[in-house]
């Protein structure tokens, strides 16, 4: 009998590394959705993945089938340099067929049930 061949990724290699590095060393804000979002598959039937891969980036959050992609920015994000470049990202991924969704930890650190609320209007599930 054979072996199976698997087709190869059309992800870069390194890029597969760096997701790994970054689901293992989340910050607390990532944590605290992640916590939430990884219930939507029992709950609504979506599947959530955290520190995915899509083309040149690495996104803090996706859901595929729902083509949303959800980032929790931390102060860094909020520096002119940093915010042209996450302009860019937001259009390229909308380019995609994404949506992005934006919080800063600072909203998830007050209100996490009011960002998981807008999550859930975004999917139509609420």
């Amino acid at each position: 009998m054979g072996v199976l061949a698997l087709a190869p990724t059309a992800i870069d290699p390194a890029a597969i590394k760096r997701a790994r590095a970054l689901r293992r060393n989340m910050t607390e804000g990532e944590r605290k959705l992640w916590s939430e979002l990884k219930e939507f598959r029992r709950l609504y039937g979506l599947h959530a993945r955290k520190q995915a891969p899509i083309g040149p980036y690495i996104v803090d959050f996706v859901l595929h089938e729902k083509s949303l992609v959800i980032e929790v920015d931390g102060q860094h994000h909020f520096v002119p340099q940093q915010m042209e470049k996450d302009r860019i990202r937001d259009g390229w991924l909308r380019t995609q067929g994404y949506r992005v969704l934006r919080f800063s930890t600072g909203e998830l650190t007050e209100s996490v049930d009011g960002c998981v609320e807008e999550i859930l209007r975004e999917l139509g599930v609420m």
